[in-house]
């Protein structure tokens, strides 16, 4: 599972770091400290490479790309955010805050992750929603690198859990690929089961990165890719949920800005935020929490 995956590296990282400080400070401070900044700031680098593609891809798309500056600025946040996500919340708090199922007669979420992800990566969420009273479920998507169709029967179970605690249709509210596990949901599902869909950094209609993805969800979110042609022929299926669509226009992971937006949804642009970032935004999650009560 992630958690196991991810606290192994975390675990791993940590052990090297000491190794590497514990060899080299009696020997040599200057290479010590060169490896000190490998180590704590190496992902700020791949980071910044996936931000440079990412403007570049952007060129001539229909959402205009942000600036220098704000790619700057949505960089370092993004660099802060990942390893707190990808270090901590889903390696060691993935289960810190429990679904949550005591009936209610207020209307519940399915929180429904993205690529390498578990359930952790929604603990502000569940934080806040636990405080709320209301009833959630945040899944875990494995097989970790399975086809996204394989998630169906987890979002399935998910939302029957929800709606038995509440008799009311759920909000879905889905990070990056966890949108297209939904959207492969509604292909064999009765659209009036789900109050509202909402989707942060989805990649609709596939991502430029996924050409280098080797699972096989990585494979499916390629642009033009036949499970992105199929899906996209079944858009009607669709046309019966109510979708927000969240994007971002300094998104590292999903570009060009547009592949995350749906014809005919609420698109709702958030400029100048990575990836994760986003997902963690406040105002994006007042508003997205607001549509539980929304008509």
């Amino acid at each position: 599972m992630v958690a196991r995956t991810q606290r192994n590296l975390a675990i791993g990282w940590l052990l090297l770091l000491v190794v590497w400080l514990g060899f080299w400070w009696p020997r040599s401070v200057p290479i010590a400290l060169v490896g000190l900044a490998v180590l704590l700031f190496g992902h700020a680098v791949f980071l910044a490479l996936e931000f440079a593609v990412g403007w570049q891809v952007a060129a001539g798309d229909s959402v205009a790309r942000a600036g220098p500056w704000p790619c700057f600025k949505a960089w370092l946040a993004e660099s802060w955010s990942a390893p707190r996500v990808f270090f901590w919340n889903q390696p060691f708090r993935w289960h810190a805050v429990p679904d949550q199922l005591k009936p209610s007669t207020q209307r519940g979420v399915v929180l429904i992750h993205g690529l390498v992800c578990n359930r952790g990566f929604w603990n502000p969420w569940l934080r806040e929603l636990r405080a709320a009273g209301r009833v959630f479920v945040a899944v875990d998507l494995e097989p970790v690198f399975g086809s996204i169709d394989r998630y169906v029967e987890i979002v399935e179970e998910a939302i029957v859990k929800v709606t038995s605690a509440t008799g009311q249709p759920p909000l879905l509210v889905c990070h990056s690929m966890g949108g297209l596990a939904a959207r492969a949901w509604l292909r064999s599902a009765d659209g009036a089961r789900v109050h509202r869909i909402v989707t942060i950094g989805t990649p609709h209609r596939g991502t430029w990165l996924a050409r280098f993805g080797r699972g096989d969800n990585g494979r499916e979110m390629r642009m033009g890719g036949e499970w992105m042609k199929r899906i996209e022929s079944e858009r009607a299926s669709v046309q019966d949920v109510r979708f927000t669509c969240w994007h971002s226009n300094c998104d590292n992971i999903v570009f060009p800005p547009s592949v995350a937006t749906l014809a005919g949804a609420d698109n709702r642009l958030l400029p100048g935020q990575g990836h994760v970032q986003m997902a963690f935004d406040k105002r994006l999650r007042r508003e997205t929490l607001a549509l539980l009560d929304a008509r």
